[in-house]
């Protein structure tokens, strides 16, 4: 399914969370939280400012990203969980 977000719109795919703590114990999958790590698969073109031209995006498909832990909204693609969010809800690029 071809999917192209509008304004200033990020697709994001999360990035799975780690299975064991650094001291070595498992994590249960009751226990894990949703990751806030995710990378980009697609944004939109930017929002307008108040003069009516586009501001470009800080942020390009590929990156690896941090965000809100409540960003977004879930939706289903081709079976997999994405999120779509606005680029304010991005708190970093991961490098």
């Amino acid at each position: 399914m071809s999917f192209k977000p509008l304004n200033d719109r990020v697709l994001v795919k999360r990035l799975e969370s780690e299975e064991k703590t650094a001291g070595g114990l498992f994590i249960p999958d009751t226990a894990k939280e949703k990751p806030s790590r995710g990378q980009v698969v697609a944004v939109g073109p930017g929002k307008c400012d108040d003069s009516g031209k586009r501001v470009a995006m800080s942020v390009k498909a590929g990156d690896t990203v941090l965000f809100n832990k409540y960003a977004g909204t879930e939706i289903k693609l081709d079976g997999e969980e994405h999120l779509v969010m606005r680029e304010d809800d991005i708190l970093a690029i991961i490098d």
